[in-house]
C-alpha cells in the first residue's frame, strides 16, 4: 500500500493544479461580451473625440493665422511673407492627416502613458496564452486593435500640439512690437485649452474602470505574466532589465558605499561630519529641495498643467472651458419659511434649481418652487397647497466664498386644489426682482451649502404684501 502513496500524492497535486488553472480560465471566460464591448466602445469614443478636437483646433488656428496674416500684411508685407509662408500648407497637411483613417504607418505613440502600457501588455499576454475561448479572444483582439488606433490618434494630437505651441511662440516673438495683443491672446487660449484637453483624455485612460481593473488584477496575479511584462511592456523596453538580474553578477561594476561617500565629500564639502556620518546633512538638503519642488508643483497644478513643456496662459484660465455641457450643470435645493399673517398661514417655500456654470466665477440658472402651507401655529397645523413659483437667477463671485446674487421670479400666491387652477389667469402670478448676497461653503466632496439674504424690490406690489427680505438656506451638488 505504501508504494502507491507517492503516486496518489502526485495525482492529488496535479488535480489541485488543474482545478486552480480551470478556475482562472473560468474567471476570464465569465466576462460577458457586453462588458468587453463596453471597454471597446470606450476606446472608440475616446479615439473619435481626440480626433475631432485636434481637427477643430487645426481649423480654428488656420483661420486665426489667415486673419492675422492679412493684418500683418497691411503693416509690414516683408514680415508677413517671412512669417506666414508655407503655414497654410502645413495646416492643410495636418487636416488631411487627421481626416484620414488610422493605418499601420500612422506612427506609434512616442509618449509613455501607464494606462495604455498596462492594458496593451495584458491584452497581448492573454492573446498569446491559452486562457480564453475563441469568442473572448476575438473580443480582446478588437480591443487591442482599437487601443492601437487610440495610440496613433494620441501621437497625432501630440504632433499637432507641438506644432501649434511652436507657432504660438514664433508669432508672439515676432509680432510683440505690433498692436496685435487680442489676436495673440486668442491663439494663446486655443493652445492652452487644447493641452488641457489632452491631459484630461490621458487621465481618462489612466483612470481605469472596474472591469479593466479586474482584468489587470487577474493577469498580474499569474506568475507567467511577470516574466512576460519584463520583456514585452513599453517600460521594459525603455529600461530593460539585465539578463543576470537578481544574481551577484548583476552588481559587478557598481560603486561601493565608500566610493559614493567619497564622491559626495568631494562635491559637497562639509556634508560629512568628522565621525563619517552625513545622513543628517543630506536629509536637511533633501527636505529643502523637496519643499521647493512641492512649491513649484503647486503653482503648476494651479495653472492646470503637469508638464514642464506646457504653454503658460496669458490670461486667467477657466476650468469649466473644456468640460462638457452636462458636467457644467449644478443641481440645487433651497427653502425659506415665513410666519403666518392675517391673510396667509405659515408657509415653507421649497425650491429646486438647475444652474449652468458659465465660468468659475459665474453661474446662471432656472428653478421652480412649491409653497406648502403649515397652518397658523402648533395648535392649528394644517398642510395646504399655498402656491408655486418659477425662478431665474445668476450668481457672480465677489470675493472668497461671497457671491452676488440676482434673480427674477413669478409666484402664484393663492391656495389651490389642482394644477388646472394655476393656468386660469396669468395676471394672478406676482413678480419678484431679487438682489443680494450668497455665502457658499463646502459640506462634502461634491456638495456645497449656501446661505442667501435677498432683497425684493417689488415686494410692495404683492397682494397681499410680502416681505422685503428673504432668507434662504440650501445646497448644490
Amino acid at each position: 500500500m505504501r508504494q502507491y502513496v507517492p503516486i496518489l500524492l502526485l495525482l492529488l497535486v496535479s488535480s489541485i493544479s488543474a482545478v486552480a488553472q480551470t478556475s482562472t480560465d473560468t474567471s476570464f471566460a465569465n466576462i460577458s461580451d457586453k462588458a468587453l464591448h463596453s471597454i471597446n466602445d470606450k476606446y472608440i469614443k475616446l479615439t473619435d473625440v481626440i480626433d475631432r478636437q485636434s481637427l477643430k483646433l487645426v481649423t480654428r488656428m488656420q483661420r486665426k493665422e489667415a486673419r492675422l496674416q492679412n493684418k500683418v500684411q497691411g503693416a509690414d508685407s516683408t514680415k508677413a511673407k517671412q512669417l506666414f509662408t508655407g503655414t497654410q500648407a502645413k495646416y492643410q497637411q495636418l487636416q488631411t492627416q487627421l481626416a484620414s483613417p488610422v493605418t499601420n504607418t500612422s506612427g506609434k505613440l512616442k509618449e509613455y502613458v501607464p494606462g495604455i502600457d498596462s492594458l496593451a501588455t495584458s491584452l497581448d499576454f492573454l492573446q498569446k496564452s491559452n486562457l480564453l475561448p475563441a469568442d473572448k479572444l476575438a473580443r480582446l483582439q478588437n480591443i487591442s486593435s482599437q487601443l492601437q488606433q487610440l495610440q496613433a490618434r494620441l501621437q497625432q494630437a501630440n504632433e499637432v500640439q507641438a506644432f501649434i505651441k511652436e507657432r504660438e511662440r514664433q508669432l508672439k516673438q515676432q509680432l510683440s512690437q505690433y498692436n496685435m495683443g487680442g489676436q495673440l491672446l486668442g491663439i494663446n487660449k486655443q493652445v492652452y485649452y487644447y493641452q488641457q484637453q489632452l491631459a484630461q483624455y490621458k487621465d481618462l485612460i489612466n483612470n481605469k474602470e472596474k472591469l479593466e481593473e479586474f482584468i489587470l488584477a487577474k493577469v498580474r496575479s499569474m506568475p507567467a505574466f511577470e516574466s512576460f511584462w519584463q520583456h514585452n511592456s513599453l517600460i521594459a523596453q525603455l529600461f530593460p532589465m539585465p539578463q543576470n538580474y537578481g544574481t551577484p553578477a548583476a552588481l559587478a561594476g557598481l560603486q561601493t558605499r565608500t566610493q559614493v561617500a567619497n564622491i559626495i565629500s568631494q562635491r559637497l564639502p562639509g556634508a560629512f561630519t568628522p565621525s563619517g556620518s552625513g545622513s543628517n546633512y543630506l536629509q536637511q538638503q533633501l527636505q529643502t529641495a523637496q519643499t521647493q519642488i512641492n512649491t513649484i508643483k503647486d503653482k503648476i497644478s494651479q495653472l492646470g498643467g503637469g508638464s514642464s513643456d506646457m504653454t503658460m496662459p496669458d490670461f486667467v484660465p477657466n476650468s469649466q472651458h473644456n468640460k462638457s455641457f452636462f458636467r457644467r450643470l449644478e443641481y440645487g435645493f433651497n427653502f425659506q419659511t415665513s410666519q403666518a399673517t392675517n391673510l396667509l398661514p405659515a408657509i415653507s417655500d421649497m425650491g429646486l434649481t438647475l444652474g449652468y456654470k458659465l465660468s468659475d466665477k459665474a453661474v446662471m440658472g432656472i428653478g421652480a418652487s412649491y409653497k406648502l402651507g403649515l397652518g397658523r401655529g402648533f395648535n392649528h397645523i394644517s398642510f395646504t397647497n399655498q402656491g408655486v413659483g418659477l425662478r431665474s437667477y445668476m450668481d457672480i463671485k465677489a470675493k472668497g466664498s461671497i457671491w452676488l446674487t440676482g434673480g427674477y421670479e413669478y409666484n402664484f400666491m393663492q391656495q389651490f386644489a389642482g394644477l388646472r387652477e394655476l393656468r386660469n389667469d396669468v395676471n394672478v402670478w406676482q413678480k419678484s426682482a431679487l438682489i443680494g448676497i450668497t455665502k457658499k461653503y463646502s459640506i462634502g466632496k461634491n456638495k456645497q451649502g449656501n446661505i442667501q439674504l435677498l432683497y425684493d424690490y417689488l415686494y410692495k406690489y404683492e397682494v397681499p404684501r410680502g416681505t422685503a427680505l428673504k432668507f434662504r438656506i440650501g445646497y448644490t451638488f
